[in-house]
């Protein structure tokens, strides 16, 4: 086999419901085109995982570059998150009976999912590598759909991230994806009455938005996002949510729009109900704030054929 694959996985934004997704919960998230991760697989000798030239960076000019890159960066690049999901596949095809031809490939990744914006990059480049394995070794058939988001949760659980399964989901799937989440983590169950009622709340939310989606009823959605927004403020309080992520939020209320996180905070996905001249206002208040906008585009799904023959039929 000499053909290069390649596939390219898309950051994700929590719509509604998050971050009940970690506690037992539900939610409404999208694949966003605007940021990507790329894997790329070439068959070699040896079994390579090459380092990105940014992200992995291991030469510096002096000790206080390499310092003032851990600070900014901290330790992480995409090699661990390459190695993680190769041990992870072999293990579940072992698992299951699933025999896995020979032969040897080099990883090389990129992105430009910018970090530390709960945007899932980390999940992203998983993802895409995951999917260059299922096509190299031609066992996309035997690994069901449903399966394909615990295997890259488990790959990040490898290496000490703690998540739920809201990106995985829809970075698997693409699109725009309303999913109920199975009971991964029960410390939540240990902790006062009114955050085990609260996050319920916010996992109704997304229960509420997805009829208000069917319904069309855009006035009720922008509602709801606020109303998750404030459910989080509420039960982690302000210290933890950062003074930078409350104003965005905040600055996007001001012109009448709604605003949430689109993940865990460095960023917020903002809906505006009355259209086009509520973007504009959004576009001068944030200008004037110092916050730049990126219009959403959004992921249809991306599962072929092959894929959606694996799917349940209940």
């Amino acid at each position: 086999m000499t053909t290069t694959i390649e596939h390219k996985s898309y950051a994700r934004v929590g719509l509604l419901g998050n971050p009940s997704d970690v506690y037992y919960g539900r939610t409404i998230s999208f694949s966003l085109a605007n940021f990507w991760a790329i894997v790329r697989l070439e068959p070699s000798d040896d079994l390579i995982i090459q380092p990105h030239h940014f992200h992995d960076l291991v030469r510096f000019k002096s000790i206080s570059q390499l310092v003032n890159r851990l600070e900014s960066e901290g330790y992480y690049g995409g090699v661990r998150l390459l190695m993680a999901i190769c041990k992870v596949f072999q293990k579940y095809c072992n698992e299951n009976n699933i025999e896995l031809k020979s032969g040897n490939f080099t990883l090389h990744y990129d992105t430009n999912i910018p970090r530390q914006t709960g945007l899932s990059g980390s999940s992203a480049i998983v993802s895409a590598a995951l999917n260059c394995l299922l096509d190299f070794y031609n066992v996309r058939h035997l690994i069901k759909v449903e399966v394909r988001p615990n295997l890259i949760l488990s790959a990040e659980k490898e290496l000490g991230i703690v998540a739920g399964l809201q990106d995985r989901v829809a970075q698997v799937y693409g699109g725009l994806v309303y999913m109920v989440h199975s009971n991964v983590r029960k410390r939540w169950l240990d902790g006062e009455e009114f955050i085990i009622s609260s996050m319920k709340e916010v996992a109704n939310l997304a229960l509420e938005g997805r009829s208000a989606l069917l319904e069309e009823n855009y006035t009720k959605f922008a509602e709801l996002i606020n109303r998750n927004f404030d459910l989080r403020r509420l039960m982690f309080g302000d210290d933890a949510l950062g003074s930078m992520n409350i104003d965005m939020v905040t600055v996007a209320r001001k012109v009448g729009a709604a605003s949430k996180f689109t993940g865990s905070g460095g960023a917020v996905v903002v809906y505006c109900p009355e259209g086009p001249s509520q973007v504009k206002l959004l576009e001068d208040a944030c200008k004037e704030a110092g916050f730049i906008i990126q219009p959403v585009e959004v992921v249809s799904s991306f599962l072929n054929d092959v894929d959606l023959k694996t799917l349940s039929s209940t």
